[in-house]
């Protein structure tokens, strides 16, 4: 793409692009705002952890020099950053956006992040800090299952939907109905609207060949750990943060933990990490094609033509 292909500038609808990780989206992205002077704004529940860069595969400090970046590396990992918070935060990006004339350009792999951008968001009450940690040491202290049982007395139809090892999803259950006296299904039913209106973006998932796509996260795993990802976990690992919090759960993050404790070789905990990632992106592509119907999908190599005509088009009706 040149700026003759996409016209620099103009305004019009948001850009919207998403696939599975490692497929190319944070390279399309940076090319894009680099052709109209847009804003990456990062809708990856991951990359906004400072101190994940390596091993979320952030773009590097050179790449957010080239083109704005909003929302990378934002938050700290102790912050249990929830839906809603990227919300309130991808709101006032784009009113960034709006304000400096510039395009918003979203990307990343976090299913949610887009979904509250196009069909809204259900709205949860904060839930007190002195409950959630209550919760969550009763779930270490007494087990996932006993938990799961607890559920299912004050929210039936919550735990019968919950895997009985499924601890985050359990421990959120119930931390929800012991505050508010609701169920997060009837919470989930009751949202805000989307950000964007039906009319004002255009939406493309990058699909990759399943194999092809496999290999290039073995690849790029492989590549973090020599560009520092163990050094960087390990610097998160001496924080001694709730193992339950987002943070400490990217992929990868809890085999290195093992290995730097003396519980797997590296090898052993590179071989969970590469797992781990390609379980992800085969969720996300599952995700993506239930959830989300408005995205285009199209092969990587043809995501630069369908950016040039698609995008074009649409700030030229404007």
């Amino acid at each position: 793409m040149n700026e003759e292909q996409v016209g620099r500038r103009r305004v019009g609808e948001a850009v919207l692009i998403a696939g599975p990780t490692a497929s190319g989206k944070s390279a399309l992205a940076l090319e894009l705002a680099l052709a109209t002077g847009g804003i990456v704004i990062n809708a990856d529940s991951m990359q906004v952890y400072r101190d994940l860069r390596i091993i979320t595969a952030r773009p590097t400090q050179d790449e957010e020099a080239r083109a704005p970046h909003r929302l990378y590396g934002h938050v700290d990992a102790a912050v249990n950053f929830s839906a809603g918070a990227w919300v309130a935060d991808a709101a006032k990006a784009l009113d960034e956006a709006k304000t400096e004339g510039r395009p918003p350009i979203f990307v990343g792999g976090t299913g949610l992040y887009f979904k509250a951008l196009t069909a809204g968001l259900s709205v949860v009450p904060p839930i007190p800090a002195e409950l959630r940690e209550d919760v969550r040491a009763r779930l270490e202290r007494n087990g996932a299952e006993a938990l799961h049982a607890e559920l299912a007395r004050r929210d039936p139809r919550a735990a019968e939907r919950l895997n009985l090892r499924d601890r985050t999803r359990i421990a959120r259950a119930l931390e929800v109905v012991e505050a508010t006296g609701r169920s997060l299904l009837d919470w989930h039913r009751e949202g805000q609207p989307p950000l964007l209106p039906k009319d004002g973006f255009r939406a493309v998932f990058l699909a990759p060949d399943r194999d092809a796509l496999y290999a290039r996260i073995d690849a790029r795993f492989d590549a973090m750990l020599e560009a520092g990802a163990l050094e960087e976990v390990e610097r998160l690992s001496a924080r001694q943060l709730d193992p339950l919090l987002p943070a400490m759960k990217a992929h990868g993050v809890p085999a290195l933990i093992r290995h730097l404790r003396g519980e797997l070789t590296l090898e052993q905990a590179a071989t969970i990490g590469r797992a781990d990632t390609r379980h992800y992106a085969k969720r996300q592509f599952t995700w993506f094609r239930h959830q989300l119907p408005a995205f285009e999908w199209v092969r990587p190599e043809e995501a630069r033509r369908w950016l040039a005509t698609a995008v074009n088009a649409a700030w030229e009706s404007k």
